[in-house]
């Protein structure tokens, strides 16, 4: 059963965004180039790689158990794009002397948003990666019992349960997208703020300085859920026979925990390691979004041309 909000909700609000956004650009309440640019930036950044690990990781986690969580994707997206619309309504109420500190990479406000973020989505991370390597000895260990021996138990199942039971419904992505969204140090969040504090120092109207957002959240929103929505349809095929799940888990679990692994890693070693921190977390994204897409076209070519379902039956 899908998940509330429906899918028609999710369209419907994504479509809103993308109206208000691109009626107050074609009102002329800002520049099409620098509107474009919000926009543009906001796809972008939905590939950042802390996104996809995030959004993928607890999509297959609330799949699970038993869920259709259409809505991640959508969520988190919404979280994270609340601290760019309240730095902008900062803006656009006047607050000016904001201007300074969000352009300038060595002040106190950059400082402060440059450590929490970071710790808060890299932590996340690297618990959930850690938690899926358990998971992922508990999908061998059933895979070599055979078709009907458990995918993971015991203590290592309680455990991943209580470590991730923060999040046991889409909605609560949104909290999680503030918090990944509080370390506005990627260059695309950088740049769309750079925007803003530019239209406040020139005296644009409040309406102009707000579509910028709007914009922004429209692009990442999109791509977000989608990710979410495919993510829903790739496990939704493995859940659907007891062996493809374990096989199908298997593989995904694995490349899950790597990727876990691997950002989280990332974002915690910039802390302290100049060239961790100035590592692309977009060309890391993209590279993630691939391989999880020939995962999936993998997997399903293997099992369909490979019969692994009539082999194992047969043994």
């Amino acid at each position: 059963m899908t998940s509330a909000p429906s899918v028609a909700g999710l369209a419907a609000v994504i479509v809103a965004l993308h109206v208000i956004g691109f009626g107050m650009l074609a009102a002329g309440a800002v520049g099409v180039g620098v509107g474009l640019t919000a926009y543009t930036l906001g796809l972008r950044h939905a590939f950042d790689a802390d996104h996809i690990a995030a959004i993928d990781g607890t999509t297959r986690k609330l799949m699970a158990e038993g869920q259709r969580p259409l809505s991640v994707g959508f969520f988190f997206s919404l979280g994270h794009s609340t601290v760019v619309f309240a730095l902008a309504i900062l803006f656009a109420g006047g607050v000016k002397a904001l201007a300074g500190p969000v352009g300038d990479d060595g002040s106190a406000l950059h400082a402060v948003t440059g450590v929490i973020g970071p710790t808060v989505s890299g932590t996340f991370l690297l618990v959930i990666g850690l938690l899926n390597l358990g998971v992922l000895v508990g999908i061998a260990r059933g895979l070599r019992e055979g078709g009907d021996a458990p995918v993971a138990g015991g203590l290592l199942t309680r455990l991943y349960g209580r470590a991730t039971g923060a999040v046991r419904r889409p909605w609560q992505m949104y909290p999680l997208g503030i918090l990944f969204g509080l370390g506005f140090d990627t260059a695309t969040e950088v740049a769309l703020l750079f925007l803003a504090a530019g239209a406040a120092s020139s005296g644009l109207s409040a309406v102009a300085i707000l579509a910028l957002p709007v914009l922004f959240a429209a692009g990442m929103s999109l791509l977000d859920t989608l990710d979410g929505s495919f993510m829903n349809f790739a496990y939704g095929w493995a859940l659907a026979k007891p062996l493809r799940k374990r096989y199908y888990n298997l593989v995904v679990t694995a490349l899950s925990a790597g990727v876990a692994l691997l950002v989280g890693g990332v974002e915690l070693a910039g802390l302290v390691w100049e060239r961790a921190a100035g590592m692309d977390l977009n060309a890391i994204g993209f590279a993630v979004v691939a391989l999880f897409v020939l995962t999936f076209a993998v997997a399903a070519a293997v099992w369909r041309f490979g019969r692994l379902e009539e082999r194992w039956e047969a043994r």
